[in-house]
């Protein structure tokens, strides 16, 4: 039987706790930082006439996002986080993928494996890093135990190299997939609390209308553009996240093919190899 490679665990656990503590300690960073944003930067007496923030009327677009009301600072900090966590998973997937182009090693390994070269097909992991790497590079190291290995047939040598190589895709891969969760519900959330804004706006709008006793068409069209804002920044942080969200599956779907390509390379080599012995 195969057994699961033993030295990939305590890296991708470490690595799953670090994304994990990332994780907790962006999003509240975030909200601070959008509430800044918005009472020192937005909230300036410069970007309002008269320098009156509370009744002047805006004088340029910092200012009518200020006028958007208190869910403005929520959504930025959606706006935020989608930022930050798209950088980081950037950064982790570049190091999943390895330091050269992950085609371009896949082929090199596909190589070395058609003329035998097992050392050749090591040497590329060595080079390239990374999980597709660490991935093949396991089972290569598999590929020698079965070799040398007299007691099993070779189907099962050939099963053994396949379940060790799943195996260590099973603790590689999954660290990719960390914080996609949280940039996909910001793909809702931020269209659903513009939406909310936007309602909360158009009800204080109407509300002091009614106050008023009269219809006054300028400071109505005012208050609805005021209230719009917060769709708008909704609807700007979910077009972001779901380009980001697809960017990133995408990029995964490609080392997880890369895996299986020259996963099943080493596996049809092995059983080419040894089908007469």
């Amino acid at each position: 039987m195969a057994n699961a490679p033993t030295k990939p665990t305590s890296p991708v656990k470490k690595e799953s706790s670090s994304s994990g503590m990332f994780a907790t300690l962006t999003i509240p960073i975030c909200i601070v930082v959008a509430i800044l944003i918005f009472i020192f930067i937005l909230g300036q007496p410069s970007h309002f006439a008269d320098g009156d923030v509370e009744k002047g009327t805006p004088s340029d677009f910092f200012g009518r996002i200020y006028r958007g009301g208190n869910l403005v600072p929520v959504i930025m900090s959606y706006l935020l986080m989608v930022i930050v966590f798209s950088i980081e998973r950037f950064v982790v997937i570049g190091k999943a993928s390895g330091t050269g182009n992950v085609d371009a090693f896949v082929h090199k390994v596909q190589n070395a494996l058609n003329s035998g070269n097992i050392t050749a097909a090591e040497g590329e992991c060595d080079k390239q890093k990374g999980s597709v790497a660490n991935v093949i590079k396991s089972g290569l190291k598999k590929y020698r135990e079965m070799e040398a290995d007299d007691n099993l047939t070779v189907d099962q040598k050939t099963l053994a190299i396949q379940k060790d190589i799943e195996e260590a895709t099973a603790l590689e891969m999954p660290m990719l997939e960390q914080n996609l969760t949280i940039i996909a519900t910001l793909v809702s959330i931020g269209t659903l609390s513009g939406l909310l804004g936007t309602v909360f706006g158009m009800i204080k709008a109407f509300g002091e209308l009614a106050a008023a006793g009269a219809t006054n068409q300028t400071a109505l069209s005012a208050s609805i553009s005021e209230a719009l804002v917060n769709t708008a920044l909704g609807i700007s942080t979910s077009a972001i996240s779901i380009i980001m969200y697809n960017v990133f599956t995408s990029k995964i779907d490609n080392l997880t093919y890369a895996i299986d390509e020259t996963g099943f390379s080493i596996v049809q080599t092995f059983a080419a190899s040894h089908k007469n012995k």
